[in-house]
């Protein structure tokens, strides 16, 4: 498994993970919200479809409320190459909205790689940034780990 990460503009980030599973597989845990619920997030809704919408929900260690919930729309599918999604994220001060284009690519029919780039105005701080590349990598890890 190997791991890069990228400054690539001041507004988005890229990271490119090497997976050692089936590009099928991979695509699979990025939209079926069974999948979704083992490496990402606590709850899942997904219409793995161009259109449809999606909802990733985290609790909080003490709490029933929802700590971190993001919502958004499919704006590209194509099924193990492609996926496109709008991610806004609201919180009591403000709404963050990104958009999260991953693309898997086989390299041979049990190793993949996937790239994901995260594009947003709030990346024009430095701070937020580098706490979206420490989440996604470590959402990331995760996600080897359950596939390998």
């Amino acid at each position: 498994m190997s791991n890069d990460m990228d400054f690539d503009a001041e507004s988005q980030i890229t990271l490119t993970r090497k997976i050692e599973a089936n590009v099928s597989d991979v695509f699979s845990a990025w939209t079926d919200p069974a999948l979704i619920e083992q490496w990402q997030v606590d709850e899942a809704e997904f219409d793995a479809f161009e259109g449809g919408q999606y909802r990733f929900v985290t609790f909080g260690q003490d709490d029933d409320e929802p700590d971190h919930e993001v919502t958004g729309e499919i704006l590209t599918f194509v099924e193990d190459q492609k996926l496109v999604m709008s991610w806004v994220h609201k919180d009591e001060e403000e709404e963050l909205i990104f958009v999260i284009d991953v693309t898997f690519q086989a390299i041979d029919k049990d190793s993949m790689q996937l790239t994901l780039i995260e594009r947003g105005l709030p990346h024009a701080d430095a701070q937020t940034r580098i706490f979206s590349m420490e989440a996604w990598d470590a959402a990331l890890e995760q996600l080897a780990d359950l596939m390998e």
